[in-house]
C-alpha cells in the first residue's frame, strides 16, 4: 500500500465536520486545536472580564429576576386571586409553568448520563451547560408548585419531618410525589454536575490571575491536583452518578405526568402520559439546548468545539422524540375514539374545536409540523433553520401543558360547572419573568464556571491516543492529528 505523506489533510474536514466518510470518521474537535488550544479556548470566558454583550444581557435578565421575585411577594400580600384561576381551573398558569420548566431540565441529564453510558462521545462539548440548564430550570420549576398552595408560608408541611401537630403529608397525593421526584432530580443533578467540573475548575484555579479567583477556584476545586488517585476516584464518581441520574430521566416526568394521570378527569384518565410526558421532556429539553448553544459557540468563540456535527445531531434527537410527541397526539385522540366514554370524547372534540381552539392548533403546528422541516438536509445544516425548528418547539411544549390543563379543568363531567379560563397580567408577567431567573443564573454560569467539559473532550481528541490510530468508541476523529499514520505495504 503506498504511503500517505505526512503532510496530506483534507481541509474540508478540518472546517467541516458534518461530511460522511466511511473511510474517516468526522472530528468533534475542528480548527486544529490540540490540548492548550481547548483549554484557553474554554477559560477565556471565565477567567477574563465580563464583555459588554454579557452586561448588556445581565442589565435587561437582573431586572427581570428581580421582579419575578416581586411578583412573587405581590401574590404573597394580595393571595391567589390575582391569577386567573378560578373553579373549576383551579390549577391554571402555575401549574402549566411547572411542567414546562421541569421538562427543560430533562435534556441535560439525557446528554451527560444516558449518552455517557452509552458511550457517544460526541456529548463532551456540551453537556456542561446542558446539565447547568436542567439546574436553572429546575430551580425555576420547583418555585410554582410552592407558591400555587394557597398557603405558601405553610409549605414545608409537604416534607414528613418529625413535629409535635402530628401534621404528617398526604402520601397519596401526587402533589407530594412532585416533591419527591424533583427534590431527588435536583439533589443528584446537582451533584452530578458538581462532580463533572471537579478537573475543570483545577484547571481555572492554575489559570486564573486574581487572588479572589484563585481561592474562589481552590475552594470549588476540592483540593484537585491531578493525581492517578484522584482520577480514579473521579471516574469511579462520575459513572456512579450516571447510573443514578439514568432512571432519573424516565422516573421523573413520569411522575409529574401522575398529576394527571391517577385523577378521573376526563382528557387525563390515561396510561399513555407517562412515557409521553417523557418524550415530551426530552423533546422540550433538546430544543432549549439548541437554543442556547447556538448563540453561545458564536459569543464565546467556541464553534470548533461546539461544531455543526454537535448542533446536527441534538436536532435528529429532536426529531426522533417529536415524532414520538405527534404518536402520542393521534394516540390520544384514537384512544378517547376507541373507549366509546361519551365524556373523553366531548373533550377531544373540544380541544380543537371549543374555546381553546388556539392554544390547541399553535400546539399541533409548533410540535408536529414546523419542526419537520429538519428532514431537509439544507436545513438541519444551518443554524438559522435549526433555531426556527427549536423555537417553534419551546413555544410549542408550553402549549402542549397549556391544552392539558385547562380543557380538561374548564369542560368537566358537569355543564353546570363549566368556566371559562382566561390569564390575568399577573398570570403573563409571572411566566415572562421567570425567563429572567433562568437567564440571568446562566449568565453567571457562563461567566464564573467552566462552560465546556475541558477534560472530557481532550479524552476524544487524536492527541490523547498515543498510537496515532484513534481507537475510541463513539463519533472520535481519526484524521484530525497533524501527522497522519503512515501505512506501510
Amino acid at each position: 500500500m503506498a504511503a500517505i505523506h505526512p503532510g496530506t489533510q483534507i481541509p474540508s474536514v478540518e472546517t467541516d465536520n458534518t461530511l460522511d466518510d466511511p473511510c474517516r470518521r468526522a472530528p468533534l474537535v475542528t480548527g486544529g486545536l490540540d490540548f492548550t488550544g481547548v483549554t484557553d479556548a474554554v477559560a477565556k470566558s471565565a477567567i477574563s472580564r465580563p464583555t459588554l454583550l454579557w452586561w448588556v444581557l445581565f442589565a435587561i435578565t437582573g431586572p427581570m429576576a428581580l421582579g419575578f421575585f416581586t411578583m412573587i411577594g405581590y401574590l404573597f400580600v394580595t393571595g391567589t386571586g390575582i391569577w386567573g384561576n378560578n373553579q373549576p381551573v383551579a390549577w391554571g398558569f402555575p401549574i402549566v409553568n411547572f411542567v414546562f420548566w421541569v421538562g427543560i431540565g430533562h435534556a441535560g441529564t439525557l446528554i451527560s448520563a444516558i449518552l455517557f453510558l452509552f458511550r457517544q462521545n460526541w456529548r463532551t462539548s456540551i453537556n456542561r451547560f446542558a446539565e447547568a440548564m436542567t439546574i436553572f430550570a429546575v430551580v425555576c420549576a420547583g418555585i410554582f408548585p410552592g407558591i400555587h398552595v394557597g398557603r405558601p408560608w405553610l409549605a414545608y408541611w409537604l416534607f414528613p419531618f418529625p413535629n409535635q401537630m402530628a401534621m404528617w403529608p398526604q402520601f397519596r397525593s401526587p402533589l407530594l410525589w412532585d416533591v419527591f421526584a424533583v427534590g431527588t432530580y435536583a439533589s443528584v443533578s446537582l451533584l452530578f454536575w458538581y462532580t463533572g467540573m471537579v478537573p475543570d475548575i483545577a484547571t481555572l484555579r492554575d489559570k486564573a490571575q486574581s487572588r479572589i479567583g484563585q481561592i474562589f477556584y481552590g475552594f470549588l476545586s476540592l483540593g484537585w491536583t491531578g493525581s492517578a488517585r484522584h482520577w480514579h476516584r473521579f471516574e469511579r464518581a462520575y459513572i456512579l452518578l450516571a447510573a443514578l441520574c439514568t432512571p432519573l430521566v424516565l422516573s421523573v416526568h413520569s411522575v409529574v405526568s401522575f398529576d394527571f394521570a391517577v385523577a378521573q378527569m376526563p382528557g387525563w384518565h390515561t396510561t399513555v402520559f407517562p412515557p409521553y410526558f417523557v418524550a415530551g421532556a426530552i423533546y422540550g429539553g433538546f430544543a432549549m439546548v439548541l437554543t442556547l448553544a447556538i448563540p453561545c459557540r458564536v459569543w464565546l468563540g467556541l464553534e470548533h468545539i461546539i461544531t455543526m456535527r454537535h448542533i446536527i445531531n441534538c436536532a435528529k434527537v429532536m426529531l426522533g422524540t417529536g415524532m414520538i410527541v405527534c404518536y402520542a397526539y393521534s394516540l390520544e385522540f384514537f384512544t378517547a375514539w376507541y373507549s366509546g366514554h361519551h365524556f373523553e370524547q366531548f373533550v377531544f372534540r373540544n380541544r380543537p374545536l371549543g374555546n381553546h381552539y388556539l392554544g390547541f392548533w399553535m400546539m399541533v403546528f409548533c410540535n408536529c409540523v414546523g419542526p419537520q422541516v429538519l428532514w431537509i438536509k439544507k436545513v438541519r445544516e444551518n443554524v438559522w433553520g435549526i433555531m426556527w425548528a427549536a423555537m417553534c418547539v419551546n413555544i410549542g411544549m408550553w402549549f402542549e401543558r397549556y391544552v392539558i390543563v385547562t380543557t380538561s379543568l374548564s369542560r368537566d363531567f358537569l355543564p353546570g360547572s363549566w368556566a371559562q379560563f382566561v390569564p390575568t397580567w399577573v398570570d403573563v408577567v409571572m411566566f415572562t419573568l421567570s425567563f429572567g431567573l433562568f437567564g440571568s443564573l446562566f449568565l453567571l454560569f457562563l461567566k464564573l464556571l467552566p462552560t465546556i467539559a475541558m477534560a472530557e473532550v481532550k479524552t476524544v481528541m487524536p492527541a490523547a491516543h498515543a498510537h496515532g490510530h484513534g481507537h475510541d468508541d463513539g463519533d472520535a476523529d481519526h484524521g484530525q492529528d497533524p501527522q497522519p499514520h503512515v501505512e506501510g505495504a
